[in-house]
Formats: structure tokens, C-alpha cells, sequence
């Protein structure tokens, strides 16, 4: 058996799996540390996952960690070096990789003998080519402080690209595809013959496309304007980008589904935060396109991908040049592929399963 964690600053998802992966229990404790949180603290949290299962027999521990940095390019069994290092890239992802790094001391403690393994978001995007990571900045600048992009979402990415090509019913390195996780936060994909080739993401998960709370891609003088001609710290203005931008920042909503009523109603806000949102993702496949030379299927996942037929709609409108013809029958109904018969480019809907891609990740990672 392998039990997945997903610790969050705030949050634990948990999901153990059985030999066959087959799904044996899944759960999530919130507001660790609130006052009226499930836990005060992510032992208590883990220690209360680990009373209410059926431990006996465990294999292993996967673990999500979000940034890999460049040292890590695929799951690693966990020690004390691989958790120093780890703890080395929080600078990276200092709202991330802090609450793995407690849920990995905590279960650690708590199964001294049981092995465990990291499994890294951005760990898929280690075989982009450099000219796809490299940004043009000072050379010597970029190699001291670690600049350069990493992506993220690998797992959804990985596990959704491999899924695609069984839809098709062809092999992962048979098959080229554009892969768009859409929820909160959303990335775009190319996936060459099973490999990652290119991603929007960055060095952190604020850059390329428009998301929930975050604005994606921008032009670097924003902040210099907000920070010298509005006076703006630069705490404040991270916390714009971050966490008061994107949909919430156009719209005061962040939810795409009230975007949707809103825009169905006649709001000209949400109509317009619809459309940058859907520009967005059209512009990114088509430069995945180009990248790929050809594509066999763009792959729709994540809460909104997998759920939103308008979103689906609007993000392949107008790329008939592309090979992509959408059957609007079958978006309607959410089919697995919602492209016409003739559409020489596959549109498909793939639900993500983040948790049995690090099981299946962690399996591997222990030969």
C-alpha cells in the first residue's frame, strides 16, 4: 500500500492507495491551526489521518513537494541529504515547499521505518530543452540566484499527457499533445513523445496564464511602476499579483463558474475577464503548436478544463487552422473527446488524478 500526502500550509489531502492502486481511503483535514480548525498543528493533523487507517502492511510514502529546483528531475526516495536539499530550495517556493517540508518530519517521525519519497511538481519539465528555460538576463545573475523557469503541475501534466494517448489509443511517445490544467491555478503544456518540451509556468507558479487569483504573464516594469511612481512596497504589490489579480482582480470573483453567470447576464466586467482569461489560453496553444510542429491533441483537465464547456469552447475558438473542430454536442455532454470525427487535431477531456501520479511516481522511485 502507498499513502499519498498533500500537505498544505493550512491543509492535508491524503489518499492511500492498494497494491493495484486501487483508491482504499482518501480524506482532507482543513484549517490546521485555526480556531476552529480540524487540527492545531500538521502532527496532530497527521497523527489523527494515521488513527483513523489501516496502516498494517504500508510500503511506502509519497509525498508532493512543489519545487524541485534543478537538482531533482524525477521522485526521490527521502534521507536526511534529500530533505537539506530540499529545505535549500525554499527560497524558490516559500509558500510551498515549507508545509511539505513539516509533513515529511511529522510522517518521518511517525513511520521511522516505512520508506518515503518526494515527488516533485516540477520534476516532468526537466527535459525542456535550455533554450525553453533559459530567460535573457544577466548570464551570471541567473546561475547565482537559481533564475530560470521550472514549471509546475508536472504531475497533472504527466499523468493527463499519458491518459490522452490511451484515449487515442496510442503509446505516450507516439503521441504529441497540448495539455491545459485549468482550476485556481492553471498552466499550459507541450508534451512531445511523453516528454515535456515547454511550459508557462515559470520559476514560480505566477507566470503564463490568466488564473483564479494570480495575473500570469506580465511585463517585469508593473512592479517597477507600482514600487516607484505609486509607492507600493514590494510585499504589497507581490500580494496584488498573487493573490488579488487575475479573475478576482477584474472581477472581484475568482470563481469562473459566477464569472460565467455573470457574463450571462450582461456584466461587462465578467465578459471582459472571460475573454482575456480565454485570449490567454488560445495565444499559449498556439505557440505550443509551433513548438511541437504537430499536434495530435490539446487535452482540457483541472476543475474548470474538465467541467466549463464555455471555457472549452472559447479557448479552441477560431483555431480551425490548427486541426481543431469542436462538436458542440459533444462539449456539451463532456464526452472524453468533444472534437468532430473530421477535426485532424483530437480535443479531449481527461480528468487529472494528481494522487495516483505520485503513487504511481513513488512505486518507481522505489524500483
Amino acid at each position: 500500500m502507498i499513502l499519498v500526502l498533500n500537505t498544505g500550509s493550512s491543509s492535508v489531502k491524503y489518499r492511500l492507495f492498494s497494491h493495484d492502486l486501487g483508491t482504499v481511503a482518501k480524506g482532507l483535514v482543513e484549517r490546521i491551526g485555526e480556531a476552529d480548525g480540524d487540527a492545531p498543528d500538521h502532527e496532530s493533523a497527521l497523527r489523527s489521518i494515521m488513527s483513523d487507517l489501516d496502516l498494517d502492511g504500508l510500503d511506502a510514502v509519497g509525498h508532493r513537494v512543489v519545487h524541485g529546483g534543478p537538482d531533482f528531475s524525477a521522485a526521490t526516495r527521502l534521507d536526511d541529504e534529500v530533505v537539506a536539499a530540499i529545505e535549500r530550495l525554499v527560497p524558490l517556493a516559500p509558500l510551498h515547499n515549507p508545509p511539505a517540508l513539516a509533513g515529511i518530519a511529522v510522517a518521518r517521525k511517525l513511520l521511522p521505518g516505512v520508506p518515503q519519497v518526494a515527488v516533485f511538481d516540477t520534476a516532468f519539465h526537466a527535459t525542456i530543452p535550455p533554450e525553453g528555460v533559459t530567460w535573457a538576463i544577466d548570464a551570471e545573475l541567473a546561475s547565482r540566484w537559481q533564475i530560470r523557469r521550472y514549471g509546475f503541475h508536472g504531475t497533472s501534466h504527466a499523468y493527463v499527457s499519458r491518459q490522452t494517448a490511451a484515449l487515442l489509443s496510442k503509446r505516450p511517445d507516439q503521441v504529441n499533445v497540448i495539455t491545459l490544467h485549468l482550476g485556481n491555478g492553471a498552466s499550459a503544456c507541450a508534451v512531445e513523445a511523453g516528454r515535456s518540451v515547454a511550459t508557462s509556468m515559470g520559476m514560480s507558479p505566477q507566470g503564463g496564464l490568466v488564473m483564479g487569483t494570480r495575473s500570469g504573464d506580465l511585463d517585469p516594469t508593473v512592479v517597477f511602476h507600482l514600487h516607484r511612481v505609486a509607492g507600493m512596497p514590494l510585499d504589497e504589490i507581490e500580494r496584488s499579483l498573487t493573490r488579488g489579480a487575475g479573475l478576482l482582480g477584474l472581477t472581484g470573483d475568482n470563481d469562473v463558474r459566477t464569472i460565467l453567470r455573470r457574463r450571462a447576464d450582461g456584466d461587462e466586467q465578467a465578459t471582459l475577464a472571460f475573454d482575456v482569461y480565454a485570449r490567454r489560453i488560445r495565444e499559449y496553444v498556439g505557440a505550443y503548436a509551433a513548438v511541437l510542429g504537430r499536434v495530435d491533441a490539446v487535452t482540457f483537465t483541472g476543475g474548470v478544463g474538465e467541467n466549463s464547456p464555455a471555457v472549452r469552447a472559447a479557448a479552441v475558438a477560431g483555431l480551425t487552422a490548427l486541426g481543431l473542430t469542436l462538436d458542440e454536442t459533444r462539449n456539451a455532454a463532456g464526452d472524453p473527446i468533444i472534437s468532430t470525427d473530421a477535426s485532424p487535431t483530437a480535443i479531449c477531456v481527461v480528468p487529472t488524478d494528481e494522487e495516483r501520479e505520485i503513487a504511481t511516481q513513488t512505486w518507481t522511485a522505489l524500483g
